[in-house]
């Protein structure tokens, strides 16, 4: 019977999160996750054929587990205003609990070499980025946000705004702090507008 692998791709892909987090993409290397590891180099060629694809495992394995997350904190509401405050709590959140990779969501794929990516790997990630768009696009409807301006306060509220709270947090070596979740969520209220019915959003307040 053969020998179960000693190191699984996910053991070598968790270490490219952690030198990604601490250095930037140019942090990972073969030889660099081989060494987190404790592996030999071979192990790390075995499952990935050069950097250029550990690279892009490692960005899609991380933008998809959080976007899971984001799709289902939206989809567990049952009005688009709800759907929007849940996901603005759920960047926070899933960023305070995955700090390393948040870190490495600061950049972007570009940064992990997209351009050099296989065809099946940019396949992924523009199904990903589909999926997204479709979901904002269904979030603004909802919303009855009609128009370019309308729909890019909405990208703004659920999207952009968390992600400055979180990005301002982690690139000055901050942990995020325990109001940020409700900080988010409130600003992102207030500038989805008010919800149908009597609830009223409150206001964003301003930085201290």
């Amino acid at each position: 019977m053969a020998r179960p692998p000693r190191f699984d791709t996910d053991q070598f892909l968790d270490a490219a999160v952690r030198l990604a987090a601490a250095s930037g993409p140019a942090g990972v290397t073969m030889s660099a996750v081989a060494q987190g590891v404790g592996a030999p180099s071979g192990s790390v060629y075995h499952r990935f054929p050069g950097r250029t694809a550990l690279l892009a495992q490692v960005w899609l394995r991380t933008v998809e587990r959080f976007q899971e997350g984001y799709f289902t904190a939206i989809g567990a509401e049952g009005d688009a205003w709800s759907a929007g405050r849940a996901a603005a709590r759920h960047v926070i959140a899933w960023s305070r609990a995955h700090p390393e990779e948040a870190a490495l969501l600061l950049y972007g794929a570009e940064d992990f070499g997209r351009a050099d990516w296989s065809e099946e790997h940019v396949h992924r990630a523009d199904r990903g980025n589909r999926r997204v768009r479709a979901t904002l696009d269904s979030l603004a409807r909802g919303l009855g946000a009609e128009g370019a301006r309308a729909r890019e306060r909405v990208t703004l509220a659920v999207v952009d705004l968390p992600l400055s709270v979180v990005r301002r947090h982690l690139r000055a070596g901050l942990p995020l702090p325990a109001h940020a979740e409700g900080l988010a969520e409130e600003c992102t209220a207030a500038l989805l507008g008010p919800p149908v019915g009597p609830a009223s959003p409150s206001a964003c307040p301003g930085a201290g």
